[in-house]
Formats: structure tokens, C-alpha cells, sequence
């Protein structure tokens, strides 16, 4: 994903000054001036402050972007000549262009600040995969990080299975694969930060070399380039106006209307849904029967040795977190995914399977309350990307599971506002720190929050709309939710990916 430049502006004060005038001030001449420096006039500034020039010219760029104040996500301000200590002129600028949503710091670095600043912007909009990759299990091996799935992918990876392209390596392939990596013949960069998929990936042989781009899904390929011919090229730019920069399909219907489709849509419709729980289910039991796996094997004591016991939090728990577990370890069975992650698809589906089992609801009923906890996944995961800080396992696809608990017991759509409110206001912020054993804490976690937010709900206690980030719509809370990934968490990102490239050159 590049970073472009849509729009520019410029401010000057409104008293220009030539040579003639300053050799009326001091002895010099325009002559002088011009010889040395090329100078003929500058402008003086008399009540303009920077501030007023900044915004101005902030006003002018936005014009030409086509570009609306409310879109900004970032304002930084390079200067040396700020006009108060603080607030910092970003801030003011902010105020004054009403970019009330932007995150706004000033850059001082005398005359390379407006470079720094350029830098700053660019590695703030774009993306990597280097977090999610860094310590997440590898299918048919013991290993773990991207290295060693690079390597592997190169030797025996398999085209044609899309999202479980190693399902079929063997022990020899991974031999080869760890050779590779001590070898030092991959190597694995961290590029920039955003919430998008971005991954350029290049391989070099005595003879040939080849890169491949990887866009916004795993297996969006779009663009391949040998020995620099462009062999394939699919990359659609993002115009103002354009499809590509519509609102969000789900975002055009309300909270309720997503409540009243999981009511009235056909069931044969929602059909499909039953193979999540298959493949889903698959997991699980895979998860149960690894000599690899202790998050599972402690969830299952904790259910009195039964997978399906008479408590409904506790066996949801086990079915979400062991299908967890056996994913981010690596274990060669696929995970159902929903926004582009198996954890998500698992925390939005297995807790309601758990609850289907024991209290005996109609496989209709489960499949209605699915399709709703899928919707409202998307609908927050629409504003938080894919790629964050943000952990929207938890948040996203634990709402979602939270409101669809409501829908099950037979709640109401007040209930369910007030359970996203419940869940907003008690895990929302929940970092990312990629994908490892970590996420099997954080499921548990998740489906711990949302048993207690939607009891709690349904019992008519709820966070009220005047606390924290809580909107004053069900949509406006998903959103802030959502917001808080991107551009709420990008210095997060970066300490993130910093911790984690320190633990990786150690």
C-alpha cells in the first residue's frame, strides 16, 4: 500500500518585502542579496501568527483533496516557531480547521522537521503483518514466527489450498525449511504501521528474482513482478468518491435493522452457518486430543471433566478457548474466520454452541443468534480494520457473542444496546500483541465479559450513555469502539512492534 499526496496548500503573510525595501533597514542591496542567494522578496509576517498560516494552508490542502475536516485521522505540524509552548500549534491548527478527530502533535527539528513529519505520516497510514506473524503456530510443525513460514511456504506451500496452504507438509519440508532460516536466507523487515494487510513478499535465486504484493485479505494477491516484468496486476486505487471508498455495506443499516434480519431471515439462508460450527468443532477436538495443548486440558477440569457440563459459561469457555489454543498453536485443522481471523470466527460462534447444547435451543434459534453475532462483529471491525492494536477477537467478535447470549434467552433489543454498552465500557482497549497463546487468555477473557455484560443487561444494569466512550446510539458506540483501534492505537502499534523486534533479535 503506498502513501500518496492528495492535496496541497500554502499561507503567506500578507507584506512582502524585496531586496530594496531591507537595504532601506540595513547596507546591503539587491544586488548583493540576489548574487548570494537567489532571494529577490520575502514575506513578513505582521498579524499573522503560525497558526493562522498552518490552518490556512491546512484549508487549502483539504480543498484540493476533496477531502472534508472530519476525515483527518492525523495532523502534525512541523515547526520551529510554534506560538505557544502549549497547547502545540497541531492542537490549535485542529481547533481552527475543526479536525476534531484527528491526533495532533507538533514535530521540532529545525530544517529536516518537515521531512521527519513526512516520514512520521507515511509510516503511520501503512501496514504490515509482522505482529500477527511473529510467534504464531505454523500447521504440521512445532515452530513458531513468520521466518520460519516464509521458508516453509517457499519450499512446500501449496497455491492451490488458499488459506491452508501448508496442510499438507511433511517433517522433510519443515527439515528443509529450518535449514533455510540458520542459514540466514530469509530475512523478515517490519515495513510501517496501519490497520490494512499489507505484505510485499521477494525471492532471489542466482538467476531470477520475483516479487509479490498481498493486499487488504490473506490471499488478495495483487501484484507479481519477474525479473522486473509486471506479469500481474490487480491494485485498485483508493478515489474520493470512488467504490473503494464507500461506507461499508453494514454500516448503511442500523443496529435494530441487523436485529431484525437475524429475526426474519429465512433460515435456509443461514444455512451455511452450520459448517462454521463443523470446522469449528473440528478444531476444538483437535485442541482436546494434543499432547501440545494446557489452556484446554485446565478448561476441561474446570468443567468437571465434561466437555458439555451443566454451566453454560464454563463449557463455553472450553469450546472457544481450546479451538483457540489449538489454533494459534499451530495444529493442521482449519478455523472458521469471519473479518479475516479464525479467532474471531471461534468467539463468535463456540460460546453459543455451548449454550445451544445446554439449555436445548433449536438449531434455528442458534443459527439466528449466529447470523446477529457475525453482524455486529463486522459492523465494529469495519472501523477498526483488520490489523491493530486493537484486539477485536475480544471486543469485536466478543460483542457480538455478548448480544447474541441476549438474543438467545429471549432479551430484547434494548437489552442487547445496553450489553454493547456493558462490553464497550469494560474490555474495549484490550491490546493485540499478535498471534500467539496469548489469544486463548484473552478468548477467555472475552467470553467471561460478555456472560457478565449480558446478564448484567438483561437484569437492567448497564453503563449509561454519559460515562466514557459509551455513544448515545448502539451505532455510535460500535464506532468508538471501532475508532479506538485507528487512530487510537497506532503509538500503541509501534511500542508493540518494537517490544516484539527486540525479542526477536535477542
Amino acid at each position: 500500500m503506498n502513501t500518496r499526496i492528495t492535496g496541497t496548500g500554502y499561507s503567506l503573510p500578507a507584506f512582502r518585502a524585496d531586496n530594496d525595501y531591507l537595504a532601506t533597514l540595513v547596507e546591503t542591496s539587491d544586488e548583493w542579496i540576489t548574487e548570494r542567494t537567489g532571494i529577490r522578496a520575502r514575506h513578513l509576517a505582521g498579524e499573522e501568527t503560525t497558526v493562522s498560516m498552518a490552518a490556512a494552508a491546512a484549508e487549502k490542502a483539504l480543498k484540493r483533496a476533496g477531502a472534508d475536516p472530519s476525515e483527518v485521522e492525523l495532523l502534525i505540524v512541523a515547526t520551529i516557531s510554534g506560538d505557544t509552548v502549549t497547547p502545540s500549534t497541531a492542537c490549535r491548527v485542529q481547533a481552527l480547521i475543526g479536525a476534531d478527530k484527528a491526533v495532533a502533535f507538533d514535530i521540532n527539528a529545525a530544517c529536516s522537521g518537515f521531512l521527519y513529519a513526512l516520514h512520521m505520516a507515511d509510516a503511520c497510514v501503512k501496514s504490515g503483518m509482522y505482529k500477527n506473524a511473529f510467534t504464531c503456530g505454523i500447521p504440521n510443525s512445532r515452530e513458531v514466527g513468520s521466518e520460519f513460514a516464509a521458508a516453509l511456504g517457499a519450499i512446500a506451500g501449496n497455491e492451490e489450498l488458499g488459506l491452508e496452504s501448508l496442510s499438507d507438509v511433511k517433517q522433510k519440508d519443515a527439515e528443509r525449511a529450518e535449514k533455510l532460516v540458520k542459514q540466514g536466507k530469509v530475512q523478515v523487515i517490519l515495513q510501517d504501521i496501519s490497520s490494512r494487510i499489507f505484505i510485499e513478499v521477494e525471492v532471489k535465486t542466482k538467476l531470477d528474482q520475483a516479487v509479490v504484493t498481498i493486499e487488504d485479505t490473506h490471499t488478495n494477491i495483487t501484484g507479481i513482478v519477474v525479473n522486473g516484468e509486471v506479469r500481474f496486476a490487480n491494485s485498485k486505487e483508493k478515489t474520493k468518491g470512488g467504490e473503494a471508498e464507500e461506507k461499508p455495506q453494514i454500516h448503511r443499516y442500523t443496529f435494530r435493522q441487523l436485529c431484525e434480519y437475524a429475526d426474519i431471515a429465512d433460515v435456509s439462508e443461514l444455512e451455511f452457518i452450520w459448517e462454521a460450527y463443523r470446522v469449528n468443532l473440528e478444531l476444538f477436538e483437535a485442541g482436546m486430543t494434543s499432547e501440545r495443548t494446557t489452556f484446554a486440558k485446565s478448561l476441561l477440569r474446570k468443567n468437571g471433566g465434561m466437555v458439555f457440563s451443566g454451566e453454560e459459561q464454563k463449557t463455553a469457555s472450553l469450546l472457544c478457548n481450546a479451538a483457540i489454543e489449538a489454533r494459534v498453536i499451530g495444529l493442521d485443522k482449519p478455523a472458521m474466520s469471519i473479518t479475516g481471523s479464525g479467532a474471531h470466527g471461534i468467539i463468535a460462534t463456540m460460546p453459543l454452541y455451548a449454550a445451544y447444547k445446554v439449555n436445548g435451543y433449536s438449531k434455528e434459534q442458534l443459527l439466528r443468534a449466529t447470523a446477529l453475532s457475525y453482524l455486529i462483529c463486522m459492523y465494529i471491525k469495519e472501523y477498526s480494520g483488520k490489523l491493530s492494536a486493537f484486539c477485536g477477537c475480544a471486543i469485536a467478535a466478543g460483542t457480538g457473542m455478548a448480544c447474541a447470549l441476549v438474543y438467545l434467552r429471549g432479551g430484547t433489543v434494548e437489552m442487547m444496546e445496553h450489553t454493547i454498552n456493558n462490553m464497550a465500557g469494560s474490555i474495549t482497549g484490550m491490546i493485540c500483541d499478535g498471534g500467539n497463546q496469548g489469544c486463548t487468555m484473552k478468548g477467555i477473557a472475552a467470553v467471561d465479559a460478555a456472560y457478565q455484560s449480558a446478564e448484567l443487561a438483561m437484569d437492567g444494569v448497564y453503563i449509561d450513555d454519559v460515562h466514557g466512550i459509551i455513544g448515545n446510539t448502539p451505532e455510535e458506540t460500535m464506532r468508538n469502539m471501532g475508532e479506538i483501534a485507528s487512530p487510537g492505537m497506532i503509538g500503541t502499534e509501534k511500542t508493540i512492534l518494537d517490544i516484539l523486534q527486540r525479542k526477536g533479535n535477542r
